[in-house]
């Protein structure tokens, strides 16, 4: 059986167990009222998305970390393509920009951790049965 690719089974928001079924019911993240509506199980293999109350509470580091890394790309791109100084107030012009990017990118990264999260604890079983026959 062939082997999923880690990374594309992340930004693609499949299951970190069996890489092929959707972790959120709807497709689209910028349906803002179900942004985070996930499946209680994987339709693929069974495997529970909630592994504990509370589960989800640590997807606020992790969505910390992807914030910070997407504004230091946005800063290095900046200062590559304009150019940063403090004798234009160029720094104010890029957070500016920033804060909208991550404004409007926020139910992207918020649903990216929920995937990164979830892979910490959940490996993947390239011969994955369904659970849900023991649920």
């Amino acid at each position: 059986m062939k082997k999923s690719n880690f990374i594309i089974s992340i930004v693609e928001n499949k299951c970190p167990r069996c890489r092929k079924g959707k972790l959120f019911k709807n497709d689209h993240p910028y349906v803002l009222k179900h942004v985070l509506d996930m499946h209680d199980h994987c339709p693929a293999c069974g495997q529970r998305t909630e592994l504990e109350i509370g589960f989800w509470y640590g997807t606020g580091y992790v969505s910390y970390v992807l914030s910070v890394l997407f504004s230091m790309f946005t800063l290095a791109l900046y200062w590559l393509i304009i150019g940063i100084t403090w004798r234009d107030n160029s720094i104010f012009h890029w957070l500016i920009a920033n804060t909208i990017l991550l404004a409007l990118s926020m139910p992207v990264l918020m649903r990216l951790s929920r995937t990164v999260y979830l892979n910490f604890y959940v490996g993947y079983d390239p011969e994955a049965k369904d659970l849900r026959i023991n649920l």
